[in-house]
């Protein structure tokens, strides 16, 4: 696998509001944050760009709602901020995409340059995948770091329930088995960047 000299990290939703397990419930890989970390080390080491984005619910019961300390990001996100000799842009949003939030993370990319993106972060199947299928249609070459991200169990239609591990499964066949996302490990990524 390439990783370009410019590839952008995308990191999505790394919040302190994903640690209330009473409101979200059971979660997957509990490796993810080590994971994270890792990525958003080798990124800022080799100068590559790096994207913070930050979910602000609408919510009023969301622990990611503005003005709710779930809503600042998880502490070794924020202290990492400012520290990489790469461009870094911060990005709040409303909705699932990141590309959808302010600034414009699109045009921002196209500015920098940059035609690829990792995407690490919260939640596998909710943000990350939406971020990485509007990134594939925007003309990107998508990659995600499918262990530097995690989601939770699921209800869906018909009584239908899945844990958290099938659906991080499910988003991860969509998004590589579509053509979306190159869906690979951080181990994977981490050799190719460096």
């Amino acid at each position: 696998m390439d990783i370009a000299e410019n590839a952008a990290l995308v990191v999505v939703d790394v919040q302190k509001g994903f640690d209330e397990p009473g409101f979200w419930g059971s979660r997957n890989n509990l490796g993810a944050d080590d994971n994270i970390a890792s990525l958003i080390d080798v990124w800022q080491g080799t100068g590559r760009p790096v994207v913070f984005v930050r979910h602000d619910s609408g919510k009023p019961e969301s622990p990611l709602r503005p003005g709710h300390e779930g809503n600042g990001l998880k502490p070794y996100v924020e202290e990492r901020r400012g520290k990489g000799a790469g461009a870094e842009l911060f990005v709040t949003k409303t909705v699932n995409s990141a590309f959808y939030g302010t600034p414009n993370l699109d045009a921002w990319l196209r500015a920098e340059g940059v035609g690829q993106i990792v995407i690490v972060g919260i939640q596998t199947n909710m943000c990350v995948e939406t971020t990485a299928r509007m990134g594939g249609n925007l003309g990107y070459d998508v990659v995600v770091a499918y262990d530097a991200t995690y989601t939770f169990d699921l209800e869906g239609p018909f009584g239908w329930r899945r844990s958290a591990d099938e659906v991080a499964q499910a988003s991860a066949v969509s998004l590589h088995g579509g053509g979306f996302a190159r869906v690979v490990t951080t181990g994977e990524v981490v050799d190719a960047a460096k």
